[in-house]
């Protein structure tokens, strides 16, 4: 999950050194929870206008995470 997340966000971002990928063990209900971390420039570039395309990053990754039936969150930070 992480290599798509990576995969999405370098080709949206001006600095792909500063992107970081964190992940947390699954909560108690067997969410995992992705960190992504990006300059503060390209902050902008992920989030897009009113969320959509961090909205869609979110979209691409539940499905995903569905063919391996796991659940997925993504924290953009």
């Amino acid at each position: 999950m992480k290599e798509l997340i990576l995969a999405i966000v370098e080709g949206l971002v001006e600095d792909k050194q500063a992107i970081t990928i964190t992940e947390d063990a699954p909560n108690e209900e067997g969410v995992i929870v992705f960190h992504l971390h990006v300059a503060q420039e390209d902050m902008g570039r992920v989030i897009g206008k009113q969320g959509r395309i961090a909205k869609a990053i979110r979209t691409v990754m539940r499905a995903g995470a569905a063919r391996n039936n796991e659940k997925v969150l993504l924290e953009i930070e």
